[in-house]
């Protein structure tokens, strides 16, 4: 490990100048040599300064006959020049500890895209699954995560999550990520309830707002998959609804993903129910509102009247109208399903309009016609 150390330490001391450019590089080059070697830094310093600490008692019983000038000169340029080599010696094994790390992010962030991805060399996926200590065959659950600006790979949301997700779950079968932006996070099956610790170490974070979306648990790489798209899925249909929880698990979206299996057909039926409302005066808004304050005050007219800083008299006369351009009473059961459905599934209509408006009649059902055409020929 010391390589021609002590031979250019004699020839520094001779000439009086420092270690050269040459000299540094080939001990940082002996620094990641002992990193590579599984070294302790602290053990190969030691190796050097002991070493330059026998040189000078060997300097130092010949240089009698010089003066104490000439051999504090010489001690203080050998002395510089050790100084410099443990250094070097020090930046060469960091080197090396940033390139083993760098190599170890790069190998678990491709095992990462191919488990989520369901690809990859079934054999390369076994051996890196048993180097990351993950367990290919068991069950997983997968949260996505999003928040008000993209995450990048390694920063410091990622890891500060990474490092608690680690830490709670013993390092072992889970990974965190961030894919397209998003923050990915593979939790144990065995796990309960991931969401709730998740997003409370998310909001520590100081961004906001965050929503997860959580996928239900899957066994082996088809089920971490399919659990992956389900979570991604959640995560898609709570920001189209805006709803006002922070977490979306698949199973509670039953009912929207039943509505996103044929948009088409939703369009028609937001388009059919809502659409006579735009012949209101005013526009068809302020009946919509009234509806969805309807629907969340279960029906009570006083309760939507103060929803809405209205009187109760102002509110039963905008039903009254709904009921007369719409043709369903939000009165009657069965009225009051189709609105409620409408109401609904209208954020989930793709559409050129704002969501904060009802779509165009006609353009809504040729899209859904456009779209119904399209899954036809496919």
């Amino acid at each position: 490990m010391l390589g021609e150390y002590l031979r250019t330490i004699i020839d520094v001391v001779r000439s009086g100048q420092r270690l050269s450019r040459v000299d540094l590089e080939t001990c940082r080059y002996q620094g990641e040599e002992a990193a590579d070697q599984g070294l302790a830094l602290s053990a190969v310093l030691d190796l050097y300064l002991s070493a330059t600490w026998r040189l000078w008692a060997e300097i130092d019983t010949r240089a009698a006959r010089s003066n104490a000038t000439t051999v504090a000169a010489a001690a203080a340029t050998m002395f510089r020049a050790a100084d410099d080599a443990a250094q070097a010696l020090a930046d060469g094994y960091a080197r090396a500890q940033r390139r083993t790390i760098r190599f170890e992010e790069s190998l678990r962030r491709e095992f990462i895209d191919d488990l989520l991805a369901g690809s990859g060399e079934p054999d390369l996926m076994l051996e890196r699954a048993a180097r990351f200590g993950f367990n290919l065959a068991g069950t997983h659950q997968v949260a996505v995560a999003r928040t008000g600006r993209r995450l990048l790979e390694a920063g410091p949301i990622h890891s500060r999550v990474e490092a608690h997700v680690l830490a709670t779950y013993g390092g072992r079968d889970v990974m965190v990520a961030t894919k397209e932006g998003l923050l990915v996070c593979v939790f144990p099956g065995a796990a309960r309830d991931p969401a709730t610790d998740l997003i409370r170490s998310l909001e520590e974070t100081g961004e906001e707002p965050w929503r997860l979306g959580i996928g239900s648990p899957g066994r082996g790489p088809g089920g971490l998959v399919r659990s992956y798209a389900e979570a991604r899925q959640s995560l898609e249909l709570a920001g189209r609804l805006n709803r006002a929880s922070s977490v979306a698990r698949f199973e509670e979206l039953v009912p929207y993903r039943v509505l996103t299996a044929d948009v088409g057909l939703v369009g028609e039926l937001v388009a059919t129910v809502l659409g006579p409302l735009q012949r209101a005066r005013g526009g068809a808004q302020h009946l919509i509102e009234t509806l969805e304050a309807h629907i969340s005050a279960l029906g009570n007219l006083s309760a939507t009247a103060r929803a809405l800083h209205l009187s109760p008299r102002a509110v039963g006369y905008r039903l009254q109208r709904i009921t007369q351009l719409t043709g369903h009473s939000p009165y009657d059961p069965e009225g009051r399903f189709v609105l409620e459905l409408a109401v609904r599934a209208r954020p989930l209509i793709a559409t050129n309009e704002s969501q904060s408006t009802v779509p165009d009649l006609e353009l809504t059902l040729r899209y859904s016609a456009r779209k119904r055409f399209g899954n036809a020929r496919s």
